[in-house]
């Protein structure tokens, strides 16, 4: 059997923060962050697990780490309660899993991978979903654990902002906020994942792009992996993950010209955002159209490497 060199790439959100508003140490802790959160899930490429494997274990790194939007660190919707959305999905079998709504599990990427792999269902919701976590045997936090006092500030800023009817200020930090990882294993197989608190005093029971199948996420060994962040609802309109495996698949576009032209045209319809993705060749793509994405990965190469702002 060939062997291939492992690949993967995460992200910690799509114009989550301004460059003008970002600290030296903000940024020195950033890039901390989204170097440690990709090793974990190179770590278990270099072990020789699955794609499916990596892209969980960074993602459940990604879950822990308060600087981002998904699980620890997620943000609040308008009633004060967290509502968190997340999926998986496997290239080599297309069998995904998600779960949206939800609030509970340590770690949502696992609920989501716990529907792929023990229900016949891919996305589970609200209380069902709570029920079935539980049953499942996966950690279980209370709602005061997954809060912070940044997130809770955050809250208040933009209630006070609609009560006071003030214009918005364009900060894309309350509409954008996702995490996700995408891996090529050594036997060339592909998997996603994706984990997201949702947007910053959102209307309780949205859902946007994450765990939407197609959307937010997306794997197929044929073609490519993908893991969105942005503002979602464009994102689903545009099924975008479906959307790249199509130019891909049928217009024999290469995944750098798939995916940007697919974020550069929700963008010029006013979905701002960006996406991770890898082929089965290996090629990393890591395109948006918002003020910056945070982002790591590691190519062929076997070099790490982190960025906040600006194209590579």
């Amino acid at each position: 059997m060939t062997s291939h060199t492992p690949v993967i790439a995460l992200h910690g959100g799509a114009g989550t923060i301004l460059p003008s508003r970002i600290t030296p140490e903000k940024e020195a802790a950033l890039h901390a962050a989204l170097r440690a959160c990709l090793q974990a899930g190179l770590t278990r490429l270099q072990e020789g697990a699955s794609a499916m494997d990596a892209v969980t274990a960074a993602v459940m790194a990604l879950e822990d780490e308060p600087l981002f939007n998904a699980g620890r660190g997620a943000v609040f919707t308008a009633d004060g309660t967290h509502e968190m959305d997340a999926a998986v999905m496997d290239g080599a079998t297309r069998a995904c899993g998600a779960v949206a709504g939800i609030c509970g599990p340590r770690h949502p990427i696992l609920a989501a991978r716990a529907v792929m792999e023990r229900t016949e269902h891919v996305l589970l919701t609200g209380q069902g979903a709570a029920r079935f976590c539980a049953e499942a045997g996966l950690e279980m936090q209370p709602p005061e654990w997954f809060g912070t006092p940044t997130r809770r500030a955050a809250l208040e800023a933009e209630l006070e902002r609609r009560r006071l009817n003030l214009p918005d200020d364009g900060d894309p930090a309350r509409k954008h906020g996702t995490v996700g990882a995408v891996a090529r294993d050594s036997h060339g197989h592909l998997a996603a994942a994706t984990s997201t608190g949702g947007m910053t005093a959102k209307l309780p029971g949205r859902v946007g792009d994450s765990p939407v199948i197609g959307a937010g996420t997306w794997a197929d060994d044929a073609t490519l992996a993908m893991s969105a962040t942005g503002h979602g609802e464009y994102f689903i309109r545009w099924a975008a993950g479906h959307e790249i495996d199509a130019r891909m698949r049928w217009a024999g576009q290469d995944l750098a010209r798939a995916a940007t032209d697919v974020v550069t045209e929700l963008g010029a319809r006013g979905g701002s955002g960006g996406l991770i993705a890898v082929d089965r060749q290996g090629n990393i793509a890591l395109p948006f159209n918002s003020p910056g994405m945070y982002r790591a990965w590691c190519d062929q190469s076997g070099e790490i490497r982190t960025a906040l702002f600006g194209q590579d």
